[in-house]
């Protein structure tokens, strides 16, 4: 069950007048109905990337087959006293891995099934790290792609098939026709589960790529998409627009960017705290483009500076004794969260709040026009190899910060560096007064990537990238894992600047001594 509360402050009057205009251009019935006009009057890329509103139905259908699948395998681990399989390796990236990635985080697994790891960087250390976590004769790889082709998830599976080829501890998540559904069936995959071609990555938890994993590490996920189901009930058509959540936090989110309020602090209670990396990509990739855009803001402190260029969400029971009774210093929404299995229902919401935050910033929610820009610029990079960008001071590039800016921090290295580049995050924020994001690369490409390039001038860019010690080679391939770190870090850097964005590239040893 979702319950809220809503707090918006000076932002009243216009948060009322946005819900007005949405239950007058009757929103919520068009996006029910599939009606592309509910954000815009050309379908493209709207008509067939609503399949998320009715994919908790397909889902729950599905979901005997995959535990039948998942039941496979932990009745062939009990075959012998140590178990057949001990990790099951997810290899994806962006809405393929971040889901998976939350359930890991937040859930053990089930009595008898496997433990389950997610891969996503290009780095050699953390490729060799997790090549040594997990025996390849007692692990399951699963290769997850919606459209088959993602560069770093075809790499790995590439990797990991020649350490051990064998089809039936290999699994792919994909949509139907992909080439790795060919690739699949021609190894002879343990099963191939199929997304929906009508959801867009960002917008799959829900479906096969978010729910598979759950069912292999033993999770009882179908509780996830009832509590999902029941979010959809509340969501529906027949609820009044001002007493409809998704439309009042979409609403409240859009409204407060449009004032300035643009870096929307989630504030989550612990156990929960995974479902911030979730919620990021799916408002930063939907919002962020055409100069417009939200910047979701996750994992700083309640107190950290700036208030008045921020919306606060907390999710869950977050103490905030230390504000006393005028509680946070800015306009603010509380959602509550009973159990772990809510989140479900807060996936749901999610997804529709932010669609309609896109309707009222007057965009599309579902396209991604500048995604393409850096990995373009990657592969020239890998084909004609050229000079690494020159690094620029620390203190030459936070002296590009403006009032109201935030400082985002894009890290290729090693992801085992993120606690320690988590400091200087912080203490950065505070010396300079402002926002702070930190992503580790090439993950954030495919999550706040998009609102990087596409999103408001109110972002400095502090690129760093880390010296391989030692590399590790791409089976099939003419360039390396460290080679494709190092062409992704220059072809970010590279989309920013030729975006008219304020990007620098620093060293990684000063940005790491600024939070000692």
């Amino acid at each position: 069950m979702i319950t809220a509360g809503f707090n918006p402050q000076d932002l009243e009057q216009d948060w009322t007048a946005a819900l007005k205009k949405l239950a007058e251009d009757r929103v919520v019935d068009k996006l029910w109905d599939g009606d592309h006009t509910a954000i815009q009057t050309d379908p493209t890329e709207v008509a067939n990337r609503l399949g998320w509103l009715h994919v908790i139905e397909d889902s729950l259908r599905q979901w005997p087959r995959w535990v039948l699948s998942a039941d496979e395998i932990a009745e062939g681990a009990s075959h012998t006293d140590l178990g057949e399989f001990d990790h099951v390796l997810i290899l994806g990236m962006g809405g393929s891995s971040l889901f998976p990635e939350v359930l890991a985080r937040t859930f053990a697994p089930g009595e008898g099934f496997p433990e389950l790891i997610v891969l996503d960087s290009t780095d050699p250390a953390a490729i060799l790290r997790t090549a040594a976590q997990c025996d390849p004769e007692r692990t399951i790889v699963v290769a997850a792609s919606k459209s088959g082709s993602t560069i770093e998830t075809r790499s790995h599976l590439a990797y990991f098939w020649n350490r051990q080829s064998v089809g039936k501890n290999f699994v792919a998540i994909t949509d139907p026709g992909s080439d790795l559904e060919a690739l699949a069936a021609s190894r002879d995959f343990r099963f191939i589960a199929h997304g929906v071609p009508e959801i867009g990555g960002r917008f799959s938890a829900l479906s096969a790529f978010g729910m598979v994993p759950g069912a292999l590490m033993g999770l009882d996920a179908d509780d996830l998409l009832c509590t999902a189901e029941e979010a959809a009930d509340m969501l529906g058509r027949d609820v009044a627009v001002e007493d409809h959540l998704g439309c009042q936090l979409g609403a409240l989110m859009a409204v407060a960017a449009q004032h300035g309020r643009d870096k929307l602090t989630f504030l989550i209670e612990e156990p929960l705290a995974a479902f911030g990396g979730w919620v990021e990509q799916l408002i930063a990739e939907s919002t962020g483009k055409h100069g417009v855009g939200v910047l979701p803001v996750v994992g700083e402190p309640a107190d950290s500076p700036d208030a008045e260029h921020r919306l606060y969400v907390v999710i869950g029971d977050v103490d905030l004794s230390s504000f006393g009774e005028d509680g946070l210093p800015g306009p603010s929404v509380h959602l509550g969260v009973e159990e772990p299995q809510d989140m479900g229902a807060q996936v749901f919401l999610w997804e529709f709040a932010t669609t309609i935050a896109g309707v009222v910033l007057g965009i599309n929610p579902f396209d991604q026009p500048d995604v393409e820009s850096a990995k373009l610029a990657a592969r020239g990079i890998l084909t004609n190899r050229s000079e690494a960008p020159e690094e620029t001071g620390l203190q030459q590039a936070l002296g590009q910060l403006r009032p109201g800016d935030a400082l985002v921090i894009g890290a290729f290295v090693d992801p085992v560096l993120e606690p320690e580049l988590q400091a200087s995050r912080l203490a950065l924020g505070r010396a300079c007064g402002v926002a702070t994001t930190l992503g580790i690369g090439p993950r954030f490409l495919h999550s706040t990537g998009q609102l990087h390039k596409g999103g408001p001038d109110r972002m400095v860019f502090v690129q760093v990238v880390s010296n391989d010690e030692a590399d590790v080679a791409i089976p099939g391939e003419t360039f390396s894992f460290g080679e494709l770190k190092h062409a992704q870090a220059d072809g970010d850097l590279a989309a920013l600047r030729a975006s008219g964005k304020r990007a620098f590239r620093v060293s990684l040893e000063e940005l790491l001594q600024a939070g000692k």
